[in-house]
């Protein structure tokens, strides 16, 4: 068994890891592979890549994600080993809180590493066509100015400092100000399309167009508020589960403020 850095070599061989349901996993690991904050490791064995995964190191958090075990190299306890060799990197960085969501299948290798779960996040399906929206005058595009605020808003909901992650996507981002002051954001082009807010008025607007286009809204169960919202309007309760788990010391992060999160990845 060897672990070595993924590269873009790599990519093609990786397709033969893609779990049904998921999220193009080359995508995400080119990202990876270009991101400096990103750490993708695969583990070989008998002549070819029998699982990988990835460490996503913030200045004081770090994530775990997409670890994957090929079909005919399970029930070997390779997972957990991924897992570990992963907190390793986490350790030589001196995080000492990692995350990540862990899906129904994964929960228990990560329960096995000292993992514990802080909360659910409830996926929910668009059955019927979104109501038509008003135009509301606080919405615009993203304007320079506001990205002190922006960072700052999402570092406050989080606990973390993601703008390593951010930065590359602002530009996409519609805000909603009122009075100068930034109460909440979206950005559609990062993954699932995060929605961020201070306040509900600007959280459920934002979510409100993010639903025109949307078929699936994931969001912390802990934030009551839209999940009653998208149960109001067409939206229904998926049997997909995802727990957020922590290893270490927890955050002081706001799911009640996270009206869609970024990926199961982010978080």
């Amino acid at each position: 068994m060897h672990f070595n850095t993924i590269t873009t070599k790599d990519l093609e061989n990786l397709r033969k890891l893609q779990p049904d349901g998921w999220s193009d996993i080359i995508t995400d690991t080119t990202y990876y592979i270009n991101s400096s904050f990103c750490f993708p490791l695969k583990v070989e064995m008998e002549n070819c890549i029998a699982g990988m995964g990835v460490a996503i190191i913030y200045n004081n958090t770090a994530w775990l994600a997409h670890i994957i075990v090929h079909p005919d190299f399970r029930n070997r306890g390779l997972g957990l080993q991924i897992v570990n060799e992963l907190l390793g990197i986490v350790k030589r960085h001196h995080i000492h809180t990692c995350l990540l969501t862990a899906t129904e299948f994964g929960k228990p290798v990560y329960t096995r590493a000292g993992f514990e779960t802080i909360t659910e996040y409830v996926f929910m399906n668009r059955e019927n066509p979104f109501p038509q929206r008003a135009t509301v005058p606080e919405i615009i595009g993203y304007d320079e100015q506001y990205r002190y605020q922006l960072l700052q808003m999402d570092a406050m909901i989080t606990a973390e400092n993601r703008e390593p992650l951010l930065s590359g996507f602002l530009e996409s981002a519609l805000l909603y100000v009122s009075e100068g002051v930034l109460q909440g954001f979206y950005i559609p082009t990062l993954k699932e399309g995060p929605v961020l807010a201070i306040s509900a008025v600007a959280g459920l607007e934002l979510l409100k167009i993010k639903c025109t286009t949307s078929e699936r809204v994931v969001l912390p169960a802990d934030n009551t508020v839209a999940v009653d919202f998208l149960t109001k309007n067409g939206f229904v309760v998926s049997p997909t589960k995802g727990t957020r788990m922590v290893l270490g010391n927890d955050i002081n992060w706001q799911p009640e403020n996270i009206y869609s999160r970024i990926g199961g990845n982010f978080g």
